[in-house]
Order: C-alpha cells, then structure tokens, then sequence
C-alpha cells in the first residue's frame, strides 16, 4: 500500500526543487546539466534562459565555448528531439532511448519510405561519410542518395541521423553565433564510445533525482519509453512509495528532497522547450490544467511561461516596436496580486536584460 499523500503544491516544490527553480545555484554548469538529466535544446538559442534562470551570475559565452570544445553536446535524445547533454551522459542516455527513437522512425514518413532497405548498413555508410567531415543534413542526404538511388535524400539522411547518436555540431548553438545544421558521430566528437547496451534502471533514478516524486506514465512520457513498469518493480527496494491527490501511485528516491507546499517560490521566465513542462504525463503539478489550451501552438513552438507561486499564470514573449528597443511583453493567464505583478516585473527584467540588453520596459496583457 503507497503511503504518504502529497499534495499538488508539495509535488510542486519538490519538482521546482530539484529542478533548481525554487534558487538560483553557483553549481558549474555541467553539474547543472548533468543534475538535469539534460535540457531540451531543439532550438539555437532559447535554451540558455533554461541554464540563467537556474544559475547565478550564468555566462552564455562560457556555455558556448563548452559546446565549441566539447564539454557540452546537442544531441536526439528523449522524445526524439535535440537535447543538451554532457558527453558522459550522452554515452548513457542515448543507447537506453534508442528503442524509442526507433519506433518513432518507423512511425514517420521517413520510416515509410526507407522500409525494406538495410538500415544497419544505411548507417554504416552515413557513418563513413560523417567521418570524412561533418555534413549539414541536406548534403548527408545527397551523398547517400548516390548509394541508395530512386530513394529521396531527406528519408535516408533522417534514418542515419536516427540510427546513429549524431552531434549538431557549433556554430550552430553557440551564444553570439549563427551557423546552418551540420552533423558529426558523437563518438568522434566526445571520443567516448557509446554505452554497450541500455540502462533503463540507471534512467529511472536519475529521472526520479530530477523530475520526482513521479509516476511510470510520468517517466514513459518524459522518456517515450514503455514498458518501464516491470523496471520500476525491479526497484522497489531503492524507492519509496508515495501518492498523489488523486490517488496515483509515485515512487521517489528516498533521501530526495520533497519541501513542503507552504515553501516560497520565486517568479521565473521559462523558455519554450523548458523540461519542466514536459517531464510528466500529468503537468498539473506546474501547469494548470484550465491554461494548458494556452500553450497550445499551430506552428509546434509554444511560447515561453511565467510561473508565479510556482505554476504556470502567464506567457511572455520579447517584442519589437519599429523604431523602439525590445521589449518584454507578459500575457497574464489570471489576475495577480500588486506583490506578484512586481515580482514579475522584477524577473521580467532581468530577463529582459538577459536577453536582449539593450531592451527596456515591461508590457503586461491583462487575463
């Protein structure tokens, strides 16, 4: 029988807890990333306010030299998107979600028109492209389009790029910088081979460090892997036991912290792509579900959010007035009190400042 019920409020601050949201660190930052489990970082650049708003007195410059030196990578990882991971996690996490991204490849168009060949050897020969030099996708595409022909280059460059655990390499990423995709083997640019096998256990834990207390549908989502029930049973003897309000059963380190709901919890801009919203099967514990259709985006890039007391109140966005510098533009999902409408203020502009420097003024849209 699961023991302690936790409140919505106290799963709230044990996730922004662990997640470093509830105080900025001076942990360095691979730490940080590592402790994170890695950050979604499918976009250039957003992903920095991931790092700042975690990190105090964060240089991004620092952040992209580590990706120029290899301290730090962008690779496919959980969900099937680009993540930033260390070079030690990249050898664990990719081997353990690789099943999954291979059923989202034979799920896709680019699985549809690659059916039948030989992927195994598809990858090899992509493989000894790569190490020639690195190659933007397109160009990857056309060289094995000249092996396997009457197959369209784009299905056959995305079958090695699901294949293989593939480097987006700098410039692209880099503070300051701009650069087209290019692609190069992990284990040439890290010079760490890959794990042998899978570790679906060791992910659980690390999960658990960084996203619980939490359920199986919670790390399958975060993950897309399934089937993880029987490897959380497997555990059982490193796990407590726990329930949420609404009865689901969640397991949890035993030593991880789990702050009570009354502890305070600053205001944060978060990025688009932040993990904490897109750690759990249920994101009730941060995002509200009357403002989940908020979120929603045609084009599949939702806008940053604002949490206030902990959960999700508000979207931002930086603006543009012709002839103005930028500014930061705060749509409020409800009302907020005087002392919160500050502290949005507050973080807003050091966001602001974060982000584009010479940016001035808050804007606030009322609910």
């Amino acid at each position: 029988m699961a023991g302690t019920v936790l409140s919505t409020r106290a799963l709230n601050r044990a996730t922004l807890q662990r997640q470093l949201l509830l105080a900025r660190t001076r942990l360095p930052v691979a730490d940080v990333v590592t402790r994170l489990v890695g950050l979604q970082a499918q976009t250039a650049h957003t992903w920095y306010l991931g790092l700042e708003n975690r990190i105090e007195d964060l240089d991004p410059h620092r952040v992209g030299a580590m990706l120029t030196d290899g301290g730090l990578v962008r690779v496919t990882l959980m969900r099937g998107t680009l993540h930033l991971v260390t070079p030690r996690d990249c050898r664990f996490l990719r081997p353990t979600v690789q099943p999954a991204i291979d059923r989202g490849f034979s799920a896709s168009r680019h699985g549809r028109a690659t059916r039948g060949l030989d992927l195994d050897a598809l990858a090899r020969a992509g493989y000894r492209l790569l190490l020639d030099r690195p190659l933007a996708p397109r160009e990857l595409g056309e060289r094995l389009a000249e092996l396997w022909p009457g197959v369209p280059g784009d299905h056959l460059a995305q079958a090695v790029k699901d294949r293989l655990p593939l480097v987006q390499i700098p410039p692209r990423g880099v503070w300051g910088a701009a650069g087209a995709p290019a692609l190069a083997p992990a284990d040439t640019w890290t010079g760490l081979a890959m794990d042998a096998g899978p570790d679906p256990a060791g992910l659980v834990l690390r999960y658990l460090a960084a996203f619980g207390p939490a359920s199986v549908k919670d790390v399958q989502a975060w993950s897309s892997l399934t089937r993880l029930a029987p490897v959380v049973d497997g555990l059982r003897d490193r796990l407590v036991e726990l329930r949420a309000e609404d009865g689901t059963v969640l397991f949890d380190l035993p030593d991880a912290p789990r702050p009570g709901g009354d502890v305070d919890a600053p205001v944060r801009f978060l990025y688009d792509f932040d993990n904490v919203l897109r750690g759990h099967a249920d994101r009730g514990r941060v995002l509200p579900h009357e403002h989940r259709s908020r979120l929603a985006s045609r084009n599949g890039m939702p806008p940053g959010t604002v949490l206030v007391d902990g959960f999700v109140r508000a979207s931002w966005r930086t603006v543009r007035p012709r002839g103005s510098a930028a500014a930061l533009e705060v749509t409020l999902f409800e009302p907020v009190g005087a002392g919160d409408r500050d502290a949005i203020a507050a973080e807003g502009e050091r966001t602001l400042a974060f982000l584009e420097p010479e940016g001035r003024g808050i804007r606030f849209v009322e609910p």
